[in-house]
């Protein structure tokens, strides 16, 4: 089983996450851009997601709306830089913390059948970054990853 690692070295604004699937980059691309798919994976466990906005395209916008019994958490997002298959540059803004928008770098790199994904997010601060993983966030990310190889499973 794969694992998603996540690192937040002390005194950095920096978040690294690392995850390898069995699946080629463009299946990984595709379930990561496609709008049909991103409900399927995106969120923790337990929530449904409402896809409100989602053009992955350079200059393209994001936005969705996890919910749960708690309540409801919004997202959203530009997209900077989208090439297929490689590399997509975002920022990520939860609406919670609106001065806390944070830019992620992610990257597909092509393990020959498979793909390890690479993702970089960049906060305002150290503290925001702290915020971002007191909010409970890693648990989220490791829920999502779970859930994306099912659907990459599936397909």
């Amino acid at each position: 089983m794969n694992e998603t690692t996540i690192t937040a070295q002390p005194d950095t604004p920096f978040i690294d996450v690392v995850r390898e699937f069995d699946a080629t980059p463009a299946q990984v691309y595709r379930a990561w851009t496609d709008p049909d798919l991103i409900p399927q994976w995106m969120g923790p466990h337990g929530f449904t997601m409402e896809l409100i906005e989602y053009d992955a395209t350079t200059g393209g916008r994001y936005r969705y709306v996890h919910r749960d019994a708690d309540g409801e958490y919004g997202f959203r997002g530009v997209f900077h830089t989208v090439v297929a298959n490689k590399r997509i540059v975002q920022t990520f803004q939860y609406d919670g913390r609106p001065n806390d928008v944070s830019l992620e770098s992610l990257t597909f790199e092509d393990l020959g059948g498979r793909t390890r994904v690479r993702t970089r997010s960049v906060f305002p601060s150290v503290e925001s970054r702290d915020g971002a993983i007191a909010s409970g966030m890693e648990n989220g990310l490791r829920d999502s990853m779970a859930r994306l190889e099912k659907v990459l499973t599936s397909q």
